[in-house]
């Protein structure tokens, strides 16, 4: 038997690195789309409905979604635009007025086609046969044929115009592959509709509204976006110009984060929308529309979420503070109650981003450390606790849901300090988002090197990212480059975007496209999408 060398080291196993904990599985980097769909679980946002494709939006989520519309709503009311509503119901023949428009939606419509049920014999309902309808009803995909048959009878002159109208909706596009949020069969809406007397005013209005877009996705969501125009094949259907606000997702795609077209007489002329010129011939509107929806709630979790779940800059979250009462060892439970119920009001007074404060104080009874989870995974901006220490020392147990950070300070203090510290976080999280889209953008200046970045995923089994390269806009070479590489160009960004960037080597100067060798004006926005 052979014995070990008393001279030689004892080969000892090899530890391997724990794998850190988070409260979300898998992580971003294991699987992404599963990732996201347990976030959206995991903060309660969301579920699945019962109907196939449509999802229920839960409280935490629609607080989201309430604050998109309070933001929005009064940019649109600032910039003269009025609320209204139009029917959910869109007869065939409006649709088919306009040819490409109808094209571009015929695969998404659900049509009704009869008005009443009956017993079938069998113990069902069927469609009772002697209740078709004379005309097929589209349940709304979108709304520019039904407003424009209003337009038409409600403009005469041109001192009717112009006429600036956004309708809060739903719509429907029937999805074979959804993901709440992101792509479901209904979905929650704004859509605006204005008629102009001439094309300036309303190519003025289509560029104020694309820019009210970027206000909103950068200065409220903290989003960073890219704005720029569609190219040719990929305008709304019936459009001039559709123009678009591109955002970085955290796996390095791009998500078509809001849109402003302009219409140019084209829905006009369908719906025979015409005023009484002050030179006293009759002309045709200018029309535009522009919408976002709830997607964006799904591009506010991608692009700050963490593998502890949704992560809420401040002037979206449905509440800036949640206050936890630590009463297990107290000797009177209620004086912590009152004292957070107290700080609560207090806190109340305060305003960031023109609301005052929302504060929740749990009182469930819960284990202390199962709230502070939800909270996280709510993504809550601030935590405090106070427990009987915290009372009697007149402190706050504090902390930040983006750093992490935690600490004890005077209660005074805190307050005093929280509106910063809501700034700061609002701040951080657009200063982190736009350092990630840098990082992950870069020029391309081969067809070899385009090729080479997006023929699969990236090194962290991510997109690729976004490619600035020069493109002469050649439609068969961007339907190849779609069906090979499921890329497309996200648009072509307006002045100053490139430059606004931070990444080296984009600039605005004209060049010759990567693919045919052909005059490029400016360098174009490529990449995978949602």
């Amino acid at each position: 038997m052979n014995q070990p060398n008393p001279q030689s080291p004892t080969k000892q196993p090899v530890q391997q690195q724990a794998k850190p904990k988070t409260a979300i599985s898998p992580t971003r980097a294991e699987n992404y789309p599963e990732w996201y769909q347990q976030v959206v679980r995991a903060a309660d946002l969301a579920e699945n409905s019962d109907v196939r494709g449509c999802m229920v939006i839960k409280p935490w989520g629609y607080a989201l979604w309430e604050n998109v519309q309070r933001d929005l709503d009064e940019k649109f009311k600032a910039t003269g635009h009025q609320n209204a509503y139009f029917p959910l119901f869109i007869p065939k023949s409006f649709l088919e007025k306009e040819a490409k428009h109808v094209e571009g939606f015929a695969k998404e419509c659900a049509v009704v086609t009869h008005h009443r049920l009956v017993d079938d014999g069998k113990g069902g309902l069927m469609p009772d046969p002697e209740s078709k309808l004379e005309e097929p009803l589209i349940v709304r995909p979108t709304s520019e044929t039904i407003i424009g048959a209003s337009f038409a009878r409600w403009v005469e002159s041109y001192r009717d115009l112009p006429i600036l109208i956004n309708q809060w909706a739903n719509v429907v596009r029937w999805e074979m592959r959804t993901r709440l949020f992101l792509r479901t069969t209904e979905f929650l809406w704004q859509e605006g509709h204005t008629a102009h007397a001439t094309a300036k005013e309303a190519q003025e209005e289509t560029a104020q509204m694309h820019e009210v877009y970027r206000e909103f996705a950068e200065g409220t969501m903290a989003m960073p976006v890219i704005k720029g125009e569609k190219p040719a094949h990929e305008r709304f259907p019936g459009a001039v110009n559709t123009y678009t606000i591109e955002a970085m997702m955290q796996d390095k795609k791009a998500l078509q984060a809001g849109t402003s077209h302009f219409l140019g007489q084209n829905f006009a002329h369908a719906q025979d929308i015409k005023f009484l010129g002050a030179d006293g011939a009759q002309h045709h509107c200018w029309t535009t529309s522009w919408g976002v929806s709830t997607r964006l709630i799904g591009g506010l979790i991608m692009t700050h979420a963490d593998d502890d779940g949704l992560v809420c800059p401040p002037k979206m979250a449905p509440a800036h503070v949640v206050i936890l009462p630590v009463t297990m060892k107290a000797e009177n439970p209620q004086d912590i109650i009152d004292a957070c119920e107290n700080l609560a009001k207090e806190l109340r007074k305060l305003e960031f981003g023109g609301r005052k404060l929302v504060v929740q104080v749990d009182k469930r009874d819960l284990k202390g450390a199962d709230k502070m989870w939800q909270w996280i995974k709510k993504g809550a901006p601030v935590r405090v606790e106070i427990g009987p220490r915290d009372l009697a020392a007149g402190t706050v147990f504090a902390a930040r849901r983006d750093t992490g950070e935690k600490k004890g300070v005077p209660q005074a203090e805190f307050v005093a300090g929280l509106v910063d510290t809501l700034q700061s976080i609002q701040d951080g999280l657009l200063a982190k988002a736009k350092a990630f889209r840098a990082a992950a953008t870069k020029v391309v200046k081969t067809e070899a090197e385009f090729m080479d970045m997006f023929k699969g995923t990236g090194e962290d089994n991510l997109a690729p990212g976004f490619a600035l390269a020069h493109f002469c806009g050649d439609e068969a070479i961007a339907k190849k480059l779609q069906d090979s590489l499921k890329v497309t160009v996200r648009c072509i960004p307006c002045d100053g975007e490139l430059a606004k960037l931070g990444v080296e080597g984009a600039n605005e100067e004209a060049g010759t496209c990567i693919f045919t060798g052909k005059p490029s004006s400016r360098m174009v926005v490529w990449a995978k999408s949602y």
